[in-house]
């Protein structure tokens, strides 16, 4: 049966209408490919593994630089099983000791911050690949070096209760430093500007206390400067106010992040204080209540008007006031309003 205007011819198979097959428009067609793209693992995600990684390595050595350029002499132990000179110590890869305590958590969280700051700086394309591997990069010094001290502090310490004690103890505080290694680690190569102010914060006083180690070892017991040891006090403020200037306080949401950084130079000093008086004493033998006890009261001091956290405070908000409104004038009332686009 032929059709009026004429005979209808049979449209071939597999032939699409044209107007069909470009009726896809640019934007949806971009949107589908960008997809594919980023969830196909892609020729750079090789080399992305690859640098973090040994990104993540050589922080992880940079954190612990410190006291392997002492010579990894492992410090003297009071449980230790025979009497031995400081020279006649075995080496271990970390120095582990109840009176180095806060030393081993700048080494760890220097280490996780050295490797974030680099991500960051580096601002890869795939971010996240690039944070988790650099960070298994630093965990994987960290966990071999924690292995081969351990092993050498436990077939040296004299067999007992204590020595068993002694020992959970010290691992309980290394797990505690690699985890806030990692916490700033991440927190320093993400992409938002306040979690990376968030991460300053945390690790300004470490930070400051892996410097203090590094020059004491390289000076030599007695020989630092002693206007280098005043100013030891007031360089993580110097840290935090930089950084709170650099963060701003537009959106408004981000004056919380100001809170928590301040915050965190009054109480992370007082408890480094009150971990060292504690650990540092062998009046108190083991007795945990005592030593609990102990650790509140000078945790309390500390963070009162005697513990001095006050002129640092200050110090840091006056950077960052002046550091903020020096990049981020006020702005007029005639001005149309902007948009911080900083991260």
């Amino acid at each position: 049966m032929s059709h009026p205007n004429g005979p209808v011819r049979s449209q071939p198979p597999g032939d699409v209408n044209p107007m069909a097959r470009n009726s896809e428009s640019p934007l949806s067609s971009a949107v589908k490919h960008a997809s594919r793209r980023s969830d196909a693992p892609g020729p750079g995600a090789g080399k992305v593994v690859a640098v973090s990684f040994l990104i993540g390595l050589l922080a992880g050595l940079l954190g612990l630089a410190p006291w392997l350029l002492t010579g990894a002499r492992l410090p003297l132990q009071n449980l230790w099983g025979t009497q031995v000179l400081p020279a006649q110590m075995p080496l271990a890869l970390l120095p582990l000791s109840q009176y180095e305590a806060t030393t081993l958590v700048a080494l760890m969280t220097t280490g996780g911050a050295a490797a974030g700051l680099a991500v960051r700086l580096w601002s890869p394309a795939r971010r996240r690949l690039a944070m988790w591997c650099a960070a298994g990069g630093v965990i994987l010094v960290q966990v071999t070096a924690a292995i081969q001290a351990f092993t050498v502090v436990g077939e040296g310490l004299a067999p007992g209760p204590m020595s068993s004690l002694y020992l959970a103890g010290l691992q309980g505080g290394v797990v505690a430093a690699v985890v806030a290694g990692l916490v700033v680690l991440l927190l320093l190569a993400a992409k938002s500007r306040a979690l990376a102010t968030l991460g300053v914060g945390l690790v300004a006083v470490p930070f400051v206390s892996w410097v203090a180690a590094e020059v004491a070892y390289a000076a030599g017991v007695g020989n630092v400067p002693l206007l280098l040891t005043m100013l030891w006090p007031w360089l993580p403020a110097v840290l935090v106010g930089g950084a709170l200037a650099w963060c701003g306080l537009h959106p408004r949401v981000r004056a919380l992040v100001w809170v928590v950084d301040l915050g965190l130079l009054w109480v992370v000093p007082a408890m480094f204080t009150a971990v060292q008086s504690v650990l540092g004493t062998r009046v108190l033998g083991g007795d945990l209540q005592e030593m609990a006890a102990m650790g509140k009261r000078v945790f309390a001091a500390a963070l009162g008007s005697a513990g001095g956290a006050g002129p640092t405070i200050l110090l840091a908000l006056a950077i960052a006031l002046v550091g903020a409104f020096a990049r981020f004038p006020p702005r007029k009332p005639s001005e149309p309003g902007r948009a911080d686009h900083g991260h």
